[in-house]
């Protein structure tokens, strides 16, 4: 039998709607849940919106459902596959991959591997875009497992905030640290560790001054090689474009992805987002 390889991912990888048509990409949504009503990420619900309410009601995210992941490589096995490869947000920050993982232990028709991309956003939307790229040509899928692994092992992600108040809700970062960058407007780079942790990178003073070194480590980045570049805000587009259009002047550089983070990115980031991501394939 031909083997028919699907690939899969969550709504945190931040891909535009046009990358996941042209590739077949699926994807499986996240929830944003509010008191008695939630939403599935990017399907009910836009950063935008989340935004709009944070000022009177800051919700909570959650991982797909056990039930959701086995819909999903249900209907992927009925669709005439045979293979799938899950590229999922960094099992240090979400649950989401074990939920895939124990869904696929249940849909043994389906051969599925699950690959943890400790990273999020465009971190993990890199990884996914080029692994869709190589199944395109044809590249076998124990290649492709191989390539992505060693993608995620060169590919970094960094992100300054406006505020780190919404790390702290989310418990991400103490009341304490909290308050100490407050009162001394301290604006850490925020990157992903080995075991997919958010870490404290770098701290600098100040917004303007954040958003240049976050420019010198895309430049440190590109002149180390990386290939593949992208740019994500959260409700600050102006700002991320501006920094798109100074890494789009580096040597080398020849495009950089572009694109806003996924309303449950929003929730535990809040708006003034700007992150780059690194890759190299």
């Amino acid at each position: 039998m031909t083997e028919r390889i699907a690939l899969i991912t969550d709504s945190s990888c931040d891909l535009g709607a046009e990358v996941i048509a042209e590739h077949g990409i699926h994807v499986l949504p996240l929830y944003v849940i509010y008191g008695d009503r939630s939403y599935r990420d990017r399907v009910d619900i836009t950063p935008s919106e989340v935004y709009e309410r944070l000022d009177r009601e800051v919700p909570t995210t959650s991982t797909p459902s056990h039930e959701d992941a086995l819909g999903l490589l249900r209907k992927v096995r009925e669709a005439g596959f045979t293979h799938a490869l899950a590229v999922h947000i960094s099992s240090g920050l979400s649950g989401t991959m074990n939920v895939v993982r124990a869904a696929a232990e249940e849909v043994t028709s389906l051969k599925t591997t699950v690959l943890d991309s400790l990273s999020l956003s465009m971190g993990l939307g890199q990884v996914v875009e080029q692994a869709a790229q190589w199944l395109k040509e044809g590249v076998t899928l124990d290649d492709v497992v191989s390539r992505a692994r060693e993608m995620v092992s060169q590919s970094k992600t960094y992100f300054v905030l406006k505020t780190v108040e919404y790390l702290r809700r989310g418990g991400r970062i103490g009341a304490v640290s909290a308050a100490l960058a407050g009162a001394l407007d301290l604006k850490p780079i925020i990157s992903i560790d080995e075991h997919g942790k958010y870490f404290s990178y770098r701290r600098v003073r100040g917004r303007n001054q954040s958003l240049r070194e976050l420019f010198e480590i895309a430049r440190e980045g590109v002149a180390a090689g990386a290939n593949r570049v992208a740019v994500m805000h959260g409700g600050a587009e102006e700002e991320a474009r501006t920094l798109r259009e100074s890494i789009l002047k580096l040597p080398g550089v020849t495009k950089v992805t572009f694109g806003q983070v996924s309303p449950v990115l929003v929730v535990h980031t809040g708006p003034g987002l700007i992150g780059v991501a690194l890759g190299r394939a």
